[in-house]
């Protein structure tokens, strides 16, 4: 395939550090924001995104990037690594490829990823821990994931946990319309004969109490971008939204006195993160800027307790932050400071965006990793 010259072949360049030279391998990114990484000897390239592959007209400046980016490589890959998501665009694109060099063509999980791309830009060398919060990703069991404290270790990661599990009502149209996740938490708090009332205003707020108690298409998620639509619904901040995360960017512009509310949130023994208490404080009368400042404050408190546990149990110092929720520069403040607090070292995005056009540069880490126990 010649590439279109139309398409800018436009990149970041890094120096990932590396146990040693692996061979040239690429990164094929997600389905938001889509972009292309490719490594070799270390170093790393990572296209400018695209945008999303829903849109036809995106795809097909994808197709064209992916060649310029591999004639950036100048070399055939031995790994190709993309998203678990089977449907997504780039990972149809990443098994095509691969079927045609005889390269390995590797999934990687969403959240693996983004760790990995905050590694890489900051070239961390060896395991870490890493705070993965986004809005979707797809677990390794088709589980919907996007609140993750996970240990990276190169090609390989374990969840140490994740937040509580809040079903989704509506599946991703929960992601435009905030006031389903509030609902979702009043059902979660054994409150569900109030959504109709609370939620008046909303065509679908009478039967969705029956819906989530017949659990019909509320897959249950961890999200941590739904966690902060179910505070933005219940605060009445864009209860319907234009577009997904405009609600939370909202609320955060609000924030002026983060607070913290006692007993706000706890921690299982399997790791569980669960802002239930937190939740159930923002359903009282309060104001959309009192509220503000209470999630913001006591999610940040929570979330560096959770980091701070796993740190001292497992001995890994040092914590990476990635994912869209980190785009929120209130929460990325906050946790870091936090954790250094804590005495830990915390590993940030400078130049590469937090959210989804990093995957790409994470996938190649992992990628990166991969092809050295091939050789």
């Amino acid at each position: 395939m010649t590439p279109n010259a139309a398409v800018k072949p436009d990149f970041l360049v890094y120096s990932a550090r590396l146990a040693g030279p692996p061979p040239p391998v690429m990164g094929m990114g997600a389905f938001l924001k889509a972009s292309v990484a490719v490594m070799r000897d270390g170093r790393a390239h990572l296209s400018h995104p695209v945008g999303d592959l829903a849109d036809v007209t995106t795809r097909g400046a994808y197709d064209q990037l992916v060649p310029r980016m591999r004639a950036i490589l100048g070399a055939t890959p031995a790994v190709i690594a993309h998203d678990l998501h089977p449907d997504f665009h780039s990972t149809g694109a990443a098994q095509a490829l691969a079927a045609e060099t005889g390269a390995v063509a590797l999934p990687v999980q969403h959240h693996h990823a983004h760790i990995a791309a905050v590694a890489a830009e900051n070239g961390h060398v060896g395991p870490l821990l890493g705070l993965s919060l986004d809005g979707f990703g797809l677990g390794p069991g088709g589980e919907s994931w996007g609140g993750e404290l996970l240990r990276v270790d190169g090609a390989s990661y374990d969840r140490l946990g994740h937040l509580r599990r809040l079903p989704q009502p509506g599946g991703d149209v929960a992601a435009r319309e905030p006031w389903r996740m509030a609902a979702a938490v009043l059902h979660v708090l054994g409150r569900t004969d109030e959504i109709a009332a609370r939620f008046a205003g909303q065509r679908h707020a009478g039967m969705l109490g029956q819906v989530l108690e017949r659990r019909l298409n509320c897959p249950e998620t961890s999200s941590a971008g739904r966690l902060f639509d179910a505070a933005c619904g219940l605060l009445g901040v864009h209860p319907v939204a234009d577009f997904e995360g405009q609600a939370p960017m909202a609320l955060e512009k609000m924030v002026s006195n983060p607070r913290v509310l006692a007993g706000g949130w706890s921690i299982s023994e399997s790791g569980q993160l669960d802002t239930l208490p937190l939740m159930a404080a923002l359903t009282e009368a309060l104001t959309p800027p009192a509220g503000a400042d209470l999630f913001h404050g006591t999610l940040t408190a929570a979330l560096v307790d959770w980091a701070t546990r796993a740190a001292d149990r497992s001995g890994l110092r040092t914590i990476g932050l990635s994912g869209g929720c980190f785009l929120n520069r209130v929460l990325s403040a906050s946790v870091s400071h936090g954790l250094r607090k804590r005495g830990l070292s915390v590993l940030t995005h400078r130049v590469v965006a937090p959210g989804d056009p990093g995957v790409a540069l994470g996938q190649a880490w992992v990628a990166a990793h991969h092809a050295t126990t091939l050789t």
